[in-house]
């Protein structure tokens, strides 16, 4: 059936209307239909905008034969299996690794990843985390045996009888509300739908008493089909009784783009309130409300201006505000449940050096408080920490944790003691158990260990010089002994938005691969990320998209200039908001780079916001109403900036079916344009998985086997050998 595919696809594009064969000869026959729109004066005119409905049965079959290509060129590269079986198997050789805890009942709750099962599990231990004790409640693999259900996120009740787990299917992130005994791991009667979804996210705080939850919900049919990944609000569930009982709490006049997170570590440490945050899309701004949970009264803490980006509780009702209001690096706020708003706050903790790290999507709370402690995670620059201080903002110095890692989580656990999480290049993930009486950090049994070995490998900070003098740092990961004569393949990666910083993180047996094979790996922090702060977002946000772009191209260059490479041994990877950064290193420096790999990627800038996550990144990113915004990005949209004759890269592009972040459309038309219009050589492959969405979720094979594809296409376009 494969076979017909290709045959099926010609017949069908034959009566499209004709078009010259594209400049790389393999490709698929792709007919151009130009469409022109004018903003503010300018016409913009897109030859693929057919391209764009994906029900077409000629864009179904026009996808399936570039897949087709594509799976043809990776199959005959030897090195292709290679790399697969050295993933496969150093994953499967892998200790368990465990990550965010819970205290909740006198058992600690985790997320755990049991090789060789192809999603997460969820399970409970005793309270001192030994993680000898763990048992399973949640095997998606059990539920699925195809691997292709995940757990969203999962939150234990105060009382630890039930957990209540966000599941979804085929990496859509479109999530439904079960709720498990967590001794008998059976299922009960209470499902809620509408929870979760890619645009917004979700979360849930359960009731202090364990009779109910509090939970964010997308609208059903009383609004518009289109209307329902937008308008997300907070409801309530109590226990046993049907959804269509729930009760509304907020979010009536919440944004259409408001993306709501409910701090379930308040109520683990807190039976009197519940926080709320609430992110006006994804540009960083949020309002903080909170929930008494005895009278139901929901109170606004702060607004929008008020630059308040996180919140914590603590057992004694202070709520603790990280404010970036005149300081861009955060300063720590104080009030209480009694008088709430930010306007009765007190200054706690002033800012420093470091950056309080704010709400974002990823990552633990960046305010842990205890009675007697304050654990506050800072970073600078890119590598994490974390500062203690005294309940009444005193410091009481850093937990003595190595340099250049990332600090992903700090849990409350029985007695007092906390569980430590954190990553680094050349380690896989550690769990150390700090006592605060002692003030000393012991290594416990939850951490992981790998097959994998970096003990010839370093990880070497560096930094190059922007456009507009910006220093922007970065992290070279190489071989000990590395010779610099410019010779080395070498992989820069970059993301570089929405506040994200790129921290530290373990790489594994695909990076080792690449050291094997001689490579050398960049990661970059660039501006548009949160690595010194609010500043440095928007520096790379809006109308200074640019200096992304800019500070990619400078590492590049420097890492040249430093003698590791050459351009003909220069590659390029990200992926998302990290491949609007590979469309624009493919058009504004195609002479800088060999082969690019760019997954999941934003492309046309003209078109985004009308999918409903783009919506969401109108605030990173603009909007083409507004005419400046508009010129800023049409200035930079990669899909606009392909020109006929040029000598692109060689690319590989990826994307799922099932994305609900980035439209796969993006890909589609950025590849028909670049496969029609290059002049190198070089061929431009796109790869289509019906497996996976924006990466979340998916099944361990798939998710190597994606991997693989791509490490097999650098390795053999870069001439590399295992």
């Amino acid at each position: 059936m494969l076979r017909s595919k290709p045959l099926l696809f010609s017949l069908l594009v034959m009566s499209m209307g004709s078009t010259a064969w594209a400049a790389d000869r393999g490709v698929p026959f792709t007919p151009a239909h130009p469409v022109s729109q004018t903003y503010h004066g300018v016409r913009v005119t897109d030859p693929y905008r057919w391209l764009e409905n994906s029900d077409d049965p000629k864009v179904i079959a026009w996808s399936d034969a570039q897949n087709a290509r594509t799976r043809a060129y990776l199959d005959h590269l030897a090195q292709r299996q290679v790399v697969f079986d050295r993933l496969m198997a150093a994953y499967r050789a892998q200790s368990p690794s465990y990550s965010d805890f819970h205290l909740a009942g006198g058992h600690v709750f985790a997320q755990a990843v049991l090789p060789p099962h192809q999603q997460p599990v969820v399970g409970v231990m005793n309270g001192r985390a030994d993680p000898k004790t763990f048992r399973t409640i949640i095997d998606p693999d059990r539920i699925d045996p195809s691997g292709q259900t995940t757990i969203d996120w999962s939150v234990p009740s105060p009382d630890g009888r039930l957990l209540a787990v966000s599941l979804s299917q085929n990496g859509t992130e479109d999530g439904t509300v079960h709720v498990f005994d967590t001794k008998t791991g059976a299922e009960t009667a209470d499902i809620v739908p509408r929870a979760q979804y890619p645009t917004a996210g979700g979360s849930l705080a359960w009731k202090a008493d364990s009779s109910g939850f509090w939970y964010t919900r997308y609208p059903g049919e009383e609004r518009p089909e289109a209307d329902r990944h937008f308008y997300q609000q907070v409801w309530y569930h109590r226990l046993g009784t049907p959804v269509s009982q729930d009760v509304y709490v907020a979010g009536r006049d919440f944004p259409k783009i408001a993306e709501i997170a409910l701090d379930n570590y308040g109520v683990s440490q807190n039976g009197h309130a519940v926080l709320i945050s609430v992110e006006e899309g994804d540009g960083g701004r949020f309002q903080q409300y909170v929930i008494n949970q005895k009278s139901g009264q929901v109170t606004r803490i702060s607004d929008f201006d008020d630059r308040v980006v996180a919140a914590a509780i603590g057992p004694d009702d202070h709520i603790y505000l990280v404010s970036r209001k005149n300081a861009p690096r955060g300063e720590l706020l104080e009030t209480s449940l009694e008088h709430p708003a930010v306007a009765d706050a007190k200054r706690l903790i002033a800012q420093g050096e470091g950056v309080i790290m704010g709400g974002a999507e990823f990552g633990g709370a960046p305010v842990i408080a205890t009675r007697k402690t304050l654990y506050v995670r800072e970073m600078v620059g890119g590598p994490s920490r974390v500062a203690v201080f005294s309940p009444d903002g005193k410091p009481r110095g850093d937990l003595s944790l190595p340099p250049v890692i990332s600090v992903s989580d700090v849990s409350p656990i029985a007695h007092g003691d906390m569980l430590v999480s954190f990553n680094s290049y050349l380690t896989p993930h550690q769990v150390m158990r700090y006592r605060p009486g002692t003030g000393k950090l012991k290594p416990t049994p939850l951490s992981s260990t790998s097959p994998v070995s970096f003990a010839d490998c370093e990880a070497v900070r560096a930094e190059a010089t922007s456009l507009d003098g910006t220093h922007v740092p970065m992290t070279v990961i190489r071989r000990r002994g590395t010779h610099l004569d410019g010779r080395n393949p070498t992989l820069v990666y970059g993301y570089g938005g929405y506040g994200i910083s790129e921290m530290p993180r373990f790489m594994g047996a695909w990076l080792r691969a690449w050291l094997d094979a001689g490579g050398v790996y960049v990661d970059t922090n660039l501006r548009g990320g949160g690595e010194f702060g609010a500043t440095w977002h928007e520096d790379g946000a809006l109308t200074h998209k640019q200096n992304v772009f800019d500070d990619f191209a400078a590492v590049s260059r420097q890492v040249i200039a430093d003698g590791y490479t050459s351009s003909s041994r220069l590659a390029a990877l990200g992926g998302s908001n990290g491949g609007l950064l590979m469309g624009a290193a493919m058009t504004q420096t195609p002479e800088l780079y060999r082969a690019v790999v760019s997954l999941v990627g934003i492309y046309d800038m003209t078109r985004i916001e009308l999918d409903p996550n783009g919506a969401f990144n109108v605030t990173e990113f603009g909007t083409v109403r507004d005419p400046a915004q508009f010129h800023a990005m049409l200035s930079y949209s990669p899909y606009q900036a392909v020109r006929p004759g040029v000598k692109y890269q060689a690319v590989f592009m990826a994307t799922g079916t099932h994305d609900g972040r980035v439209n796969p459309a993006q890909s589609r038309k950025m590849i028909a344009k670049l496969q029609a219009d290059t002049a190198s050589g070089y061929p431009v492959y796109l790869s289509i998985s019906d497996k996976a969405g924006h990466g979340m979720g998916s099944a361990v094979n798939v998710r190597l086997g994606q991997t693989a594809d791509y490490v097999a296409f650098l390795l053999d376009q870069l001439g590399m050998k295992l």
